[in-house]
């Protein structure tokens, strides 16, 4: 996992997929355009080298 990079994940069978954008921005438009894909995704947030901090979904920015 590389260090200040955002990563969400999409539930697949048999194997997780899990994708990385190096801003958060870029991360939340591809996040939404999988949601939109009918896809089941999970935020993980942001990798600071130990564990995801910003790992909540920012609901405000929604839309």
């Amino acid at each position: 996992m590389g260090k200040g990079k955002y990563y969400f994940t999409i539930k697949s069978v048999p194997n997780n997929i899990t994708i990385y954008r190096k801003t958060k921005e870029a991360a939340l438009a591809a996040y939404r355009k999988y949601e939109k894909a009918g896809k089941e995704i999970e935020w993980l947030g942001k990798w600071d080298g130990k564990k995801f901090t910003e790992s909540s979904f920012p609901a405000a920015q929604t839309a």
